[in-house]
């Protein structure tokens, strides 16, 4: 007895009528049988030669005896996996305007299967691919496409079985034509649902289907055999957010860095503000900013020079980030200010009774808001906007000092990760091939993540930001998975496992991934207040837009 369900493609005569079909097979029994709708009779196609179009409403008919339900609305539910619900269509069903697929899959079904006989012509495969993927995503939905393969050939016609496994959009797993290759691949139930669920525009499935009159069949399959390491047949990208594909990824970084700029763009326009105050650390992050600034001022024909930089040196400024800050705002053309808060620091830490050496989170803290309460005077001096630098993992993680480097009138990189910020970065240094600013803009990326407040060792960084708070790479693996898609934590630490095998062992993963949960659930309340900036993709933490989150969540 083979645990499994199978969809199986036959003509079958019912009340003097051929119907094209497809049986739904588990457990040594017919299911179901479900009737093509759409008969194509052009170009090769003549199925109304032989075929009746089949009909939504379900009758009952007898098979060896045993009552089936015959008809398109048919569901086909596992008691013991959850979320797993089958329906079918047949072929040409997923070409025409208004697929039945689209009614299946209000009516509740998470997976829909295609019993095909494509046949294969130029360039039909690759449309053949975007249109089961553009199903999957619109249905929000799985999708198995098993096409007639090599050997079915009949006069004028060749098939390749190109089998498609898809899922919300994306390719799991294609076959090579002309193989008559069998692939396998596993589907996400729980994050089909989770995105139905997040979705209020996904209709419920309960009132459609009473509506469709449509029919569930029950159906089991074993499912209690445990899970052996590696076992899982699914890609993990260890990096969600930054596209493996060189030439997508410079496309992406293109399209992001014109989203930060147009807000930003839209933010001066709307206040009068001709003038931008950027704190300029020499780190990945105020670099992006002032990239970005310096885009919106191009788009609004502004002097480069009106974008104010200022570089605020104290206990643990080396050498190297302070000349790249110079440097970098000299070849962009922005005026550049340096102001030293070592005194200013060093005054404030006597009137609290501070010990200056004494380098708790107050010594950190105290260096960050006197910067932003420079920043924010220089802003009210020129009549700018402060522009914030802060990214998208650090506000998930609370790494940002409250009314510190937290705060401020714009922030362009809110919604934008700390590993795609180095590929924005380092995109926008490839536009400067040979020149100077290519060549401070890579020694920024070498520049180890800091916040640079503890005193420093012969001019090197020793306060390296991943070493306290663990690798952003994961980190940023977490926000994606968990926020995106609701991953509990104990699948959140196997996907971890699956996509980092090569890189991170168990107990390292185990670690960083406790710290994150902690830190995002007693951090919301930074998150909570934060300034406006612009979304960028589909995870964002903005409390006015996707993340509405109470600050004591537990």
């Amino acid at each position: 007895k083979l645990h499994m369900i199978a969809f199986v493609g036959l003509p079958w005569e019912h009340e003097g009528k051929l119907y094209n079909a497809a049986a739904a097979i588990s457990g040594g029994r017919i299911l179901g049988l479900v009737p093509k709708k759409n008969l194509p009779n052009y170009s090769e196609f003549y199925e109304l030669r032989h075929f009746c179009p089949g009909q939504e409403t379900v009758r009952w008919i007898k098979i060896d005896g045993e009552r089936v339900p015959f008809g398109m609305n048919l569901l086909f539910s596992c008691e013991d996996i959850p979320g797993l619900v089958l329906a079918a269509e047949i072929c040409e069903d997923v070409w025409v305007p208004c697929p039945p697929s689209i009614s299946h899959a209000m009516a509740g079904a998470t997976v829909i299967a295609n019993c095909s006989a494509s046949d294969e012509t130029t360039g039909k495969d690759a449309y053949r691919r975007s249109l089961i993927c553009g199903q999957s995503a619109r249905l929000v939905c799985g999708y198995i496409y098993a096409n007639a393969g090599e050997g079915e050939s009949t006069q004028d016609l060749v098939f390749g079985g190109q089998n498609i496994l898809a899922e919300n959009g994306t390719c799991l797993m294609e076959s090579r034509r002309f193989s008559n290759e069998c692939i396998c691949a596993d589907m996400d139930l729980e994050r089909i649902t989770a995105e139905r669920r997040r979705m209020t525009t996904f209709p419920a499935a309960d009132p459609y289907q009473e509506k469709g009159g449509y029919v569930t069949v029950p159906f089991e399959l074993e499912w209690g055999v445990k899970e052996a390491e590696g076992s899982i047949l699914r890609y993990v990208d260890a990096a969600p957010f930054v596209p493996a594909d060189p030439v997508q990824r410079e496309r992406r970084c293109e399209e992001i860095l014109s989203i930060q700029a147009m807000g930003l763009k839209k933010r001066l326009e709307h206040t009068g503000c001709k003038n931008a105050v950027i704190g300029l650390s020499g780190g990945l992050d105020s670099t992006l900013a002032l990239l970005v600034t310096v885009r919106a001022f191009d788009l609004l024909n502004l002097p480069r020079e009106q974008i104010h930089c200022i570089t605020m040196p104290c206990f643990g400024t080396t050498d190297r980030t302070y000349t790249n800050a110079c440097v970098m705002a000299k070849k962009v053309g922005a005026s550049l200010k340096e102001i030293n808060i070592r005194k200013s620091v060093t005054s404030h830490f006597e009137d609290i009774g501070q010990d200056v050496n004494c380098h708790d989170v107050t010594y950190e803290n105290g260096q960050a808001r006197e910067r932003t309460q420079i920043l924010m005077d220089i802003s009210n001096q020129v009549g700018g906007l402060v522009i914030g630098t802060g990214d998208m993992s650090e506000l998930a993680l609370g790494w940002a000092t409250y009314n510190g480097d937290h705060m401020s009138m714009y922030a362009v990189n809110v919604s934008v990760p700390k590993t795609l910020v180095r590929y924005l970065v380092d995109y926008v240094s490839s536009l400067y091939k040979g020149q100077v600013l290519e060549t401070i803009l890579q020694d920024v990326l070498d520049t180890p993540v800091s916040p640079e407040l503890l005193p420093q060792e012969d001019d090197k960084i020793v306060q390296k930001t991943e070493d306290i708070v663990g690798p952003y790479e994961l980190h940023d693996f977490f926000i994606y998975h968990m926020v995106r898609f609701g991953d509990e934590p104990r699948k959140l630490y196997k996907k971890t496992k699956l996509a980092f095998k090569d890189k991170y062992d168990k107990d390292t993963i185990k670690k960083w991934l406790r710290l994150f949960y902690w830190r995002f659930f007693s951090q919301q309340f930074k998150r909570s207040c934060i300034p406006d900036g612009p979304k960028v993709g589909s995870v964002a933490l903005s409390p006015r837009g996707d993340w509405r989150m109470p600050s004591d969540a537990n």
